[in-house]
């Protein structure tokens, strides 16, 4: 080492920087790796560039590459680079005087000669993110300018330093970090790699890595094993043009960087230049569970640095059920780059992605529609989510949101309430400006004060209300399949977006279409009788009893719950109630036991309440019904299995 050595303490504009940058700057301490290889990636990029305009001149051999070197038993990380290197007065001006950044005077000194690769820093101050984990920090630099000398700096502490002339042969920077008490887990192979993965995975520069300790200790100076492999990808998948990638291209990135085996379903390749430079890969991952469970996971990046997982500033909420990397150099990020500074510019990158992703649904839909009702089930979530949570979207998607109905068949809304009037699908496809905008009916009746809604009827669990489902098949009627919790909010949305409309769960009423046409005279004497009889042996005085004459002798007796008072309960059920057990008579008074009294069980009862069994056929009848329109509670399921044991004991004698 040189005699000439400079010393004094740093240039520092707060006397608390090194405070604000550990416990405000950055909160998580593994980011010094982060830092220190971006820098290390930026002096090469600098390099790179005044190479590509003539003012660098480098041997043909000359290979880039970043090097991070693990000690555990000196508790050492060593960070070396082949780039841009710095003299002495670059070193007193870009590390003693932190208010400075090198990476911004460059840039305006370069702006106008430089080519497409970017400078992944944008701050001064991410060198001193070293200190968050080291007591000791060393730099040996030599500059590519020819005759330069090399410099040798040291800081303990991050307050004071010295400087000197030093002995590094080679253009470029090494910095050594020796670690702090708190702080050796960094220098294990293990944990360093688990970091670099993290952050460094997109890293536009080749970075080798080596761990000092796995070699004897003679053999420590021998050159590095030929051919090492990076354990970056220099250029992912997502930096790429959409046609230069293949299939299987697109599903090993999505195995790699997500771990996960479960190919997805498709995905949307965002690549745009203006007006602001953005790319990325969003991918539909298949689904096998409910809502609720759905777990995304989007990675941002800029200059193919890693920021943070699901930014919702960036990405739009209803997205990050997707899983996908996005690349925004242009993000208008602080300081430590994990929060965003400008909202108007952030909103027009969310918006462009929402719109990319509509684009890409839309256009499935009009060009692979078997395609999009084979994801559907899996995408629907996705879809519905977005139209409740993005004006914009819902506003794109409207016209191809779809629904599997009774028949397995997949249906638009407007093409179910034209063909629950008898309209052919022929004709609802004919009427192309119909399908649009004539969601709701115009008929009214001559003194209604309101118009007819559309009822469009639905089932949330195909085998619980199968009774009522084969019902409405043996009549000719539809009805469509929503499973899924994300539903019920939905369909409210839809019914507030056409206020013609109205859902109907198929349990809530009987359709006038089930019953044979009477009067109420005819049915009047057996309603008031049975709903004596009922509420007598079930034990329910504010039981509500209907009875009516429905077509189907198979059915004996139904319980229907309004509308209303099911969706009521269901979000009670789900916002509120903090794991309060609501009990099935929570909404009793809502629910109608509807007696059918061409059903041969029901005349029985009618004329003989007295019966020794009638009882027993009264609780069976009421049970059966509940059963097919919810789960019975343990108390009620063991007595019905008790009586239905009593019941065909009753057939042996």
């Amino acid at each position: 080492m040189a005699e000439n050595i400079k010393s004094g303490n740093l240039s520092i504009d707060s006397e608390n920087i090194f405070p604000i940058i550990k416990q405000w700057l950055y909160s998580d301490h593994d980011i010094f790796y982060r830092e220190l290889i971006s820098n290390g990636c930026d002096a090469i990029t600098k390099l790179k560039k005044l190479e590509g305009i003539g003012e660098a001149q480098l041997p043909d051999d000359n290979e880039w590459k970043m090097s991070v070197f693990v000690n555990q038993e000196n508790k050492t990380i060593t960070f070396t680079d082949n780039g841009i290197g710095m003299t002495a007065e670059e070193v007193e001006k870009y590390i003693n005087q932190i208010a400075f950044s090198g990476a911004r005077d460059f840039l305006t000194q370069y702006k106008d000669k430089s080519g497409g690769d970017q400078i992944i820093g944008h701050f001064g101050l991410g060198f001193y993110s070293a200190f968050m984990v080291a007591d000791k920090v060393t730099i040996d630099s030599l500059s590519y300018k020819e005759g330069s000398k090399p410099v040798y700096w040291e800081s303990e502490g991050g307050m004071t330093y010295s400087m000197s002339e030093g002995d590094k042969p080679d253009r470029g920077t090494t910095i050594v970090l020796y670690l702090n008490e708190d702080s050796y887990e960094f220098a294990n192979e293990y944990r360093a790699k688990e970091v670099i993965e993290k952050y460094c995975s997109f890293m536009p520069v080749p970075i080798y890595f080596r761990n000092e300790n796995a070699k004897p200790e003679e053999e420590k100076e021998e050159e590095e094993p030929k051919n090492p492999e990076p354990i970056n990808e220099v250029t992912p998948l997502l930096t790429k043009h959409p046609n230069e990638c293949t299939e299987e291209e697109y599903k090993k990135f999505y195995r790699e960087v997500f771990n996960d085996y479960k190919e997805p379903l498709f995905w949307i390749h965002l690549n745009m230049d203006y007006p602001f430079n953005l790319k990325g890969i969003l991918y539909f991952p298949k689904i096998n569970t409910e809502y609720d469970s759905i777990e995304g996971k989007i990675k941002l990046y800029s200059n193919q640095v890693f920021i943070a997982d699901n930014i919702k500033e960036v990405i739009p909420e209803f997205l990050m059920l997707l899983k996908g990397v996005i690349d925004c150099p242009d993000l208008p990020l602080n300081v430590s780059r994990s929060a965003l500074q400008n909202d108007g510019f952030v909103k027009k990158i969310s918006d462009y992605i929402s719109k990319k992703v509509a684009d890409k649904l839309t256009g499935m839909y009009k060009t692979e529609k078997e395609n999009y009702e084979k994801f559907w089930e899996d995408i629907s979530p996705f879809i519905k989510f977005g139209c409740l949570k993005d004006d914009k979207f819902r506003e794109k998607m409207k016209d191809f949101v779809i629904f599997r109905n009774l028949e397995g068949k997949y249906v638009t809304l407007p093409e179910y309430i034209k063909a629950s009037k008898g309209e052919t699908a022929e004709a609802v496809a004919e009427d192309g400006q119909a399908v649009e905008t004539e969601v709701v009916s115009e008929e009214k009746a001559e003194g209604e004060k309101e118009e007819k809604k559309d009822i469009v009827y639905y089932v949330t669990d195909e085998k619980q209300q199968s009774q009522y489902v084969n019902m409405f098949k043996e009549n000719g009627k539809d009805a469509v399949i929503l499973t899924h919790n994300i539903d019920q909010p939905f369909i409210s949305q839809l019914e507030y977006d056409n206020k013609e409309v109205k859902f109907m769960r198929i349990d809530a009423e009987v359709a006038g279409d089930f019953k044979e046409e009477v009067t109420e005279e005819e049915l009047k004497k057996e309603n008031e009788k049975l709903t004596e009889f009922f509420r007598k042996n079930l034990g329910k005085e504010k039981l509500n009893v209907q009875v009516e004459k429905i077509k189907s002798e198979k059915i004996a007796a139904m319980i229907t719950l309004s509308e209303e008072t099911r969706r009521m309960q269901d979000m009670m059920k789900m916002y509120s109630m903090n794991g309060m057990d609501l009990g099935n008579d929570m909404f009793a008074d809502g629910e109608t036991l509807v007696l059918n009294a061409n059903h041969p069980l029901v005349q029985y009862l009618f004329e003989h309440p007295r019966t020794k069994n009638s009882g027993i056929i009264c609780e069976q009848l009421y049970d059966l019904a509940a059963l097919s329109h919810r789960p019975l509670d343990p108390e009620a399921m063991t007595k019905f299995v008790e009586r239905s044991n009593e019941i065909m004991l009753l057939l042996t004698k």
